[in-house]
């Protein structure tokens, strides 16, 4: 069957060099923000030297998302009952031909938002939903607000506490429906909309076993028992399907949720030892794909959109081809991480920095640098402590004397 992935035009951080004015030097930046498991310290290196540019004292370990445009890093700090943020001091602004490329101190700044059990961050077009399980409540602030310091943020209130999620579409906010009688201890189980007036009211959308959420081009993606919601923004109104799971998948379901960069898919979780390939456009949407061994954590590659990377319990790093749907080349890298025991355990995270796939190597106190074009390991970089989540962001663009 002949699959198409619908490609679309990345908000990506990268910008094409297609002129060069005067005083103005073409340059790439590239830093990964790294949080140790066991200890409250978030560090700052440029991934081309792994050079340590900052070291955070935070609260409690951390564990780490990056805005859409890469200049926020948000540090969830659970233990602690906030998200801290740091600025990560690489910006890059889209001229139309081009993009400028600015490169600052990174810094952490002077604001949290607090609340209790933080858990799920959505970037939906700068648009940032935080949500707190604890409280049932999620706090909705502007990318642009926080970058000045300004701690101004927009409460909704669900029904009861429970561990949920929220996107931001402008006005609107979807924001996941508790379990009618244990909300604690049971999954969400469908999706409703809070207006202008922060209320959820109207249509229950049903999603049994709600967890797992991620965009890819024009849609929002997000996992039930029963397959996926689809939602999309149009003439302000949320347009929601619900995309059952193909009757060909053996009994399972998806948690997690990834979103293509570059051409619009969405890769999942499948049970312990498979992943998903689901392109919401085609006939038969999933593709199953089985794994030498246990999936430990998997990430896609927006600066080449036709691979993304899957990091099994035996060591290995698997490059992924996601229009043939098959696992293209393996390379083993570290010893065995078993995913026995807790969830939280240090255990290897993947990141894309530019040419290079970082995969964080806790128990060797290092990250592991892959050579992206040849998928061959090309170095280390020590890290003191348990490196653990780690994040990439940086780009090209022309940078003016």
């Amino acid at each position: 069957m002949t699959r198409h992935l619908l490609v679309f035009s990345s908000l990506a951080i990268t910008a094409g060099l297609l002129m060069t004015p005067a005083l103005a030097e073409g340059k790439t930046a590239w830093r990964l923000f790294v949080a140790d498991q066991a200890d409250p310290v978030i560090r700052a290196l440029d991934a081309k030297t792994g050079e340590v540019l900052d070291t955070f004292k935070m609260k409690a370990p951390a564990s780490l998302s990056r805005s859409e445009s890469g200049r926020l890093v948000f540090a969830n700090e659970r233990d602690a009952g906030q998200f801290s943020v740091i600025s990560s001091g690489i910006s890059v602004d889209d001229h139309g031909d081009h993009g400028d490329l600015k490169v600052e101190k990174p810094t952490l700044l002077n604001l949290n938002f607090a609340g209790k059990k933080p858990s799920h961050f959505v970037d939906h077009h700068g648009q940032i939903a935080l949500f707190f399980d604890g409280d049932g409540a999620v706090k909705i602030v502007k990318e642009s607000d926080v970058l000045g310091e300004k701690a101004d943020a927009r409460e909704v209130k669900v029904a009861s506490p429970h561990h949920g999620v929220a996107v931001a579409f402008g006005e609107k906010v979807l924001v996941s429906e508790p379990h009618p009688t244990e909300p604690v201890k049971e999954l969400p189980i469908g999706v409703r909309i809070a207006g202008a007036n922060n209320k959820v009211s109207g249509e229950l959308y049903d999603c049994p076993d709600l967890h797992g959420e991620a965009a890819s081009g024009s849609i929002v993606a997000i996992a039930c028992k029963s397959g996926l919601l689809l939602v999309k923004s149009a003439n302000d109104e949320l347009e929601i399907n619900h995309l059952d799971y193909s009757k060909s998948l053996p009994e399972g379901k998806s948690s997690a949720l990834v979103g293509g960069k570059g051409l619009q898919y969405f890769l999942g979780n499948y049970g312990p030892q498979a992943v998903v390939l689901i392109d919401p456009t085609a006939e038969d949407a999933f593709r199953l794909i089985e794994l030498p061994a246990r999936r430990v954590h998997f990430a896609v590659d927006s600066v080449r959109p036709r691979f993304a990377y899957i990091f099994t319990e035996d060591g290995q790093l698997h490059q992924l081809d996601v229009i043939t749907g098959k696992i293209e080349k393996s390379l083993q890298l570290t010893e065995p991480y078993s995913m026995d025991g807790h969830w939280n355990l240090p255990r290897p995270r993947i990141a894309v920095a530019g040419d290079d796939i970082i995969l964080t190597d806790p128990l060797k106190s290092r990250l592991q640098v892959i050579d992206a074009a040849r998928f061959e390991k090309s170095r280390d970089i020590p890290v003191e402590g348990t490196p653990y989540n780690v994040v990439a962001i940086g780009g090209s663009g022309e940078v003016h004397e």
